[in-house]
């Protein structure tokens, strides 16, 4: 596009010297070779005058040190702070990200790629997603990487109010009745284990009774009594819904919720346990053992992701994928998650992100982003040469013409 603007120049140039020939020859032609040579002088101006203003951008015209030229080269460093500013105002503030998501379906795309991961791109971007990860992997110490995860794990449990989870989990399972099968299983294991320990039960009952109950044989009636009583109850409570008992477990069971949400000791206490847990050293070769498992099972499926979606697992991800694709009320719990993940991304990291690009920009040479910047734009620029010269020759055909009238 360069040569061929220039081109279009010299051939004005050409055509002009050719014109001012013919019209001083042929004094007769002068007036239609007074059109051509306005156009052709006029496109000349025009031409030269948007060559000076496009290579001023990038460059000094004919290496002359003329004021405001080389404009790109000299002001590198603001550019690069504008381009930055462009790009965090127009780009990466949490308003902008926020709605520039709102109308895409994250969760719609997620899932047709789960459904289908074997169709075209979808295969080659799994493919290569899953080796990059899977040599990130191989190139971390496991034994620092595990010990990052699991430090990781534990700082977040740290962080959690278990004594509050607890509370509103219970108290949720109270009002759905979901703890009911819960009790009625565990009366079921009291009972059973009452039966398997029954002849335990009556030796201590034998051992505690007196030398008359033993001699007149009261203390197998006691214990006879005892352990019917025992049966008679527990399947009372089981079988009987509104059982007295069932209300007094409900009752304990929502004060036991109440205290964990607003109680400060039984807080205390739950916060205690849970860090006792977290010292145990059969918790700390839990989350090794499971560490451990869970890298050698994603590099085995990242290193071959085929066989890791085939079978159940692989049903399993396209249920999902359908189900994402499927279910609007999913696709928008999902939406609306990773809209605001990426909305705090942005938050947190745009001016990182910002300050990568200023700062990368402002490490290139002059002639880097001047070559750059022209690589980009160097098309269209061309063209304005190409149009100022055709429009300088119309304009000049213009005024010649008024010149004549006049």
């Amino acid at each position: 596009m360069r040569l061929f603007a220039t081109a279009l120049l010299l051939v004005m140039a050409a055509a002009f010297i050719a014109f001012r020939q013919l019209a001083t020859s042929y004094p007769a032609w002068s007036g239609p070779l007074g059109y051509a040579i306005a156009f052709t002088e006029a496109a000349m101006v025009g031409g030269l005058a948007d060559w000076f203003a496009v290579t001023a951008l990038f460059r000094r015209p004919l290496g002359l040190p003329i004021p405001h030229t080389a404009i790109i080269p000299v002001n590198k460093d603001r550019i690069a702070d504008s381009m930055a500013n462009f790009l965090r105002d127009n780009f990466l503030t949490p308003q902008v990200v926020a709605r520039r998501l709102q109308g895409f379906n994250l969760a719609a795309s997620a899932g047709a790629l789960l459904a289908e991961p074997r169709q075209g791109d979808q295969s080659r971007l799994r493919e290569g997603a899953a080796g990059l990860l899977a040599d990130v992997l191989e190139s971390l110490d496991p034994d620092q990487m595990g010990g990052m995860v699991k430090a990781g794990l534990r700082r977040q449990v740290e962080k959690v109010d278990v004594a509050s989870l607890l509370g509103q989990m219970l108290d949720n399972a109270i009002a759905d009745k979901r703890h009911l099968p819960v009790l009625e299983s565990l009366l079921r294991k009291i009972g059973e284990t009452v039966e398997a320990n029954e002849p335990m039960i009556r030796e201590m009952i034998h051992q505690r009774a007196n030398t008359i109950m033993r001699w007149t044989g009261l203390d197998e009636r006691l214990a006879n009594g005892v352990l019917d009583g025992t049966y008679r109850l527990l399947a009372e409570v089981i079988v009987q819904p509104d059982h007295p008992l069932r209300a007094k477990i409900d009752e304990a069971l929502t004060r036991l919720a109440d205290d964990l949400r607003n109680d400060p000791a039984t807080r205390r206490k739950a916060e205690r346990i849970k860090l006792e847990l977290l010292e145990n050293p059969a918790i700390a070769a839990w989350m090794d053992a499971m560490w451990e498992r869970g890298r050698e099972a994603l590099l085995r499926a990242v290193r071959n992701p085929d066989r890791a979606l085939a079978g159940s697992l692989g049903e399993s991800i396209g249920q999902l994928g359908r189900a994402l694709g499927e279910d609007p009320r999913l696709q928008t719990l999902v939406n609306r998650f990773a809209r605001r993940t990426l909305v705090g991304v942005a938050s947190r990291y745009g001016s990182e992100i910002v300050r990568l690009v200023s700062e990368t920009v402002k490490r290139w040479d002059a002639k880097t982003v001047s070559d750059r910047i022209e690589g980009a734009v160097g098309r269209d620029l061309q063209f304005i040469r190409i149009n100022g010269t055709v429009v300088g020759g119309l304009v000049g055909v213009a005024i010649h013409t008024v010149d004549r009238l006049l």
